[in-house]
């Protein structure tokens, strides 16, 4: 058995409490995890078995916490975006993200699309970063505008109209809880899916790298029979 971990989900959890544990705010581990995103994409751009990332940022929930942490959050993604172009370009990864981003800032906005731009001549790792995304709403989205073109409906037009066309191989959540949190529903339809204790900021490339051996030993029938 030797899976190919084409393309990689992750559901970043446990920052929050991450920090409390350290005796700090929130915020700090928001800060904290950024760091690992870094380090986690680095790593997988160098796999070249791994042809796309996909994180989970900012849900369409997310808005519910607190307003002060939503703020820390709006601004240490500005920050991320504009300060992490040089990890895009030295590692060829192209930055495509995915949700609805009309919720947030003009500026925000810009730095995303900018970003994106920037780096659409790489040929490497294409790395999304889930941003007021929700999966329920990216389907919402795909077959308002299905409706709206009066086109006849198929799997894979449906696929192709979604903000992520490519299926999920292997879907990895950290911080102990077992759900998918309303993130890549329909193309994690056949999954592996990996659940740690590990809080996102304790997340290594060492314990990615395990995953992916696990990963690569699973028998994967997608229904059938081998």
């Amino acid at each position: 058995m030797n899976n190919n971990p084409s393309h990689i989900a992750i559901i970043m959890d446990g920052n929050g409490r991450w920090a409390q544990t350290q005796g700090k705010n929130r915020t700090f581990g928001h800060e904290k995890g950024s760091e690992v995103v870094r380090a986690i994409t680095t790593y997988c751009a160098k796999n070249p078995e791994i042809q796309r990332l996909t994180l989970y940022a900012f849900s369409t929930e997310n808005w519910k916490r607190p307003k002060i942490e939503v703020e820390f959050l709006m601004k240490l993604l500005q920050k991320y975006l504009t300060q992490e172009l040089p990890t895009y370009l030295e590692g060829n990864i192209r930055f495509q993200p995915i949700g609805d981003l009309s919720s947030f800032s003009t500026s925000l906005q810009k730095t995303i699309i900018q970003l994106k731009e920037q780096t659409a001549h790489c040929t490497g790792l294409i790395q999304s970063l889930a941003l007021n995304y929700g999966g329920r709403d990216e389907i919402i989205r795909a077959a308002s505008a299905l409706q709206a073109a009066q086109t006849p409906i198929s799997l894979d037009l449906i696929s192709q109209t979604l903000d992520c066309a490519t299926d999920v191989d292997l879907l990895i959540r950290t911080g102990g809880d077992h759900r998918l949190s309303n993130f890549m529903l329909w193309q994690s339809a056949y999954a592996e899916l990996f659940f740690t204790d590990t809080l996102w900021p304790e997340f290594t490339t060492d314990e990615l790298e395990k995953i992916i051996h696990k990963f690569k030993k699973v028998e994967r029938r997608f229904g059938g029979l081998n």
